[in-house]
């Protein structure tokens, strides 16, 4: 089997769990990490965003609308540029942010007992390199 198959039938399957965890708030994954990542209120661009939280980018615009409409985030031009805007986590986000993180530091911690800490940590770093190498190849 391809490595890359199994690591997204991993990664989908381990998206359901956390799914079905955050939808007592109606929240998706994306949109709990797109919370996570503006809940030191330090504000981000779109395309930084887009990065930390793994999207593309017009998803990622179509999930902020959304999200701007619920009141978890919202939008302001950059003070540096004009022509940026920059996202911040609404008080309504952060408390929702709030309720989440221990729902899913559970999903976590679920994960690492069904593996065990080492194994959890030698995957951790698998992962890492895989990733860091992948970035190098695709920089040529």
């Amino acid at each position: 089997m391809y490595l890359t198959y199994q690591l997204a039938r991993a990664h989908r399957r381990l998206h359901a769990e956390l799914e079905a965890r955050l939808q007592a708030e109606k929240i998706s994954v994306e949109q709990w990490r797109v919370l996570e990542i503006l809940a030191d209120r330090a504000g981000r661009s779109m395309g930084a965003l887009a990065e930390q939280v793994l999207m593309n980018h017009p998803a990622l615009t179509k999930l902020a609308d959304r999200m701007v409409a619920s009141g978890l985030i919202h939008r302001v031009a950059d003070p540096d540029d004009q022509r940026r805007v920059l996202v911040h986590i609404t008080d309504r986000g952060l408390a929702i942010q709030a309720r989440l993180r221990p729902i899913a530091d559970a999903h976590g911690r679920r994960i690492e007992e069904t593996f065990g800490a080492s194994k959890a940590a030698a995957l951790r770093a698998l992962l890492e390199d895989l990733a860091d190498g992948h970035e190098a190849l695709a920089r040529g």
